[in-house]
């Protein structure tokens, strides 16, 4: 156990310090705010604030974690050894950052609730973000400042037990359009035939025929081939299926079709399945909690998994329903377009409200990329950046989460890829 000294423990003191030294870290902490305890403690101790007490190890505070509320900040990032760093302190700091209000910074997501450039749909974009901007996007820099604060623990208390960690590998599958064809119902198959015709798609709508007629499997039903690699390896899986409607009519369904239940029932029975809240119902909370009901009917559990469609996190209404909602784990906190890590860490946290100053029960679970971050790119580029990025985070042993599709798994040459990566390459790391 760590003591930690704080004239005055905030609510965003013993929140940060909790995610880097438990959930990064695996240690356990105490604070204090009375001197004579911290000098009567005999075990590891740190103090943190403006000034060190004595001649204990140090580490000065920048003076975000004493704030409330939100603005905006002015600061220079710098070159750190292999990585970066900012909220420069002085020499009398074990580190040269206050590591700690800049992994708040990240984690809580402080830039998306200042005023910002959005998307088309609404997104926080990549290139909008801090660490896109000063080049940092790929490292999961939260967990590797962790790492250079563990090397001074273990250089001061050499007593101090920290628990051997290894990489965690958790893919996920965004399954927002199950089938190509099937369970259309009569009325979308028969506009899915007009459209083929006008747009001379005439090899669609004889794939269409076949798998309607049951000649032929859907293309996009790739689901016996999912669970079967899944069950033979040693990663965790979570399967995301909507239920509310799609923002393309070609890709909506009836999601009341029992074929459709039968199909999450299936997945369910192998691995943990999660929803997707309809875009409509991100802003509609009544939309939200008919959802849920709707899944948790289906598989006659609790809601633990949920994800937002088309990856709209919009901060902080959406992750306050969530935690209304009884939600446990949200998996939506990734760049749809771009590789690397928006929250700076590859450890799930908390969410934390910095409009309310108080952490909350929902564990945000961040990922690192999605397939559609790849488009164009050649298979030996996808390869690499997958491996590097893999690589990155078992250097400091954290959960390496890549969101896939059920498309991505299809007969095409082009994911060939794909099903290489999901079958092979996941595996070989999470052994």
């Amino acid at each position: 156990m760590l003591l930690i000294y704080t004239q005055k423990l905030t609510p965003r003191i013993s929140y940060i310090f909790k995610h880097i030294c438990l959930r990064i870290l695996g240690i356990e902490v105490a604070f204090t705010s009375v001197i004579e305890e911290f000098i009567a403690h005999l075990g590891p101790k740190i103090s943190y604030g403006k000034k060190p007490l004595g001649n204990e190890l140090f580490f000065q505070s920048y003076g975000l974690l004493e704030q409330q509320g939100l603005e905006s900040i002015d600061f220079t990032v710098k070159k750190w050894g292999d990585t970066f760093g900012f909220f420069s302190v002085s020499n009398s700091s074990g580190l040269p950052f206050d590591i700690f209000s800049a992994s708040f910074y990240m984690v809580t997501r402080y830039e998306e609730y200042l005023p910002h450039v959005k998307d088309g749909v609404g997104r926080f974009m990549a290139s909008e973000s801090l660490a896109f901007k000063e080049g940092f996007l790929h490292q999961p820099i939260v967990d590797i400042w962790a790492y250079l604060f563990k090397d001074k623990l273990m250089g001061a208390f050499p007593e101090l037990i920290f628990p051997q960690k290894k990489l965690i590998v958790h893919p996920v599958i965004e399954a927002a359009q199950p089938y190509a064809y099937k369970q259309k119902g009569f009325f979308r198959t028969v506009v899915g035939y007009v459209n083929g015709f006008f747009h001379g798609k005439f090899r669609n709508m004889i794939e269409r025929t076949q798998v309607v007629l049951g000649i032929k499997r859907d293309p996009l039903d790739t689901f016996k081939w999912i669970v079967n690699k899944a069950t033979r390896s040693d990663f965790n899986l979570t399967v995301f299926f909507l239920l509310g409607n799609a923002l393309s009519f070609n890709e909506s369904m009836n999601t009341h079709r029992q074929k459709f239940k039968m199909l999450i029932k299936y997945v369910s029975d192998y691995k943990d399945v999660g929803l997707i809240f309809s875009f409509n119902a991100l802003s509609d909370y009544e939309m939200l909690k008919m959802e849920k009901r709707r899944m948790q009917e289906i598989t006659n559990r609790s809601l633990d998994y949920s994800m937002n469609s088309e990856f709209l996190v919009n901060l902080p209404d959406i992750y306050r329903h969530l935690v209304e909602l009884e939600v446990k784990r949200d998996f939506t906190m990734v760049f749809r377009d771009t590789v690397g890590f928006r929250a700076g860490t590859c450890t799930p946290f908390l969410f934390y409200d910095l409009d309310y100053e108080i952490k909350t029960p929902l564990i945000i679970h961040p990922s690192a990329m999605t397939t559609l971050a790849f488009q164009k790119k050649y298979a030996s580029d996808i390869e690499k950046t997958v491996n590097n990025t893999i690589k990155a985070v078992e250097k400091v042993n954290g959960t390496f989460t890549m969101i896939f599709s059920n498309k991505d798994f299809s007969a095409a040459e082009s994911n060939k890829v794909w099903r290489s990566i999901f079958s092979e390459k996941l595996q070989e790391y999470a052994q």
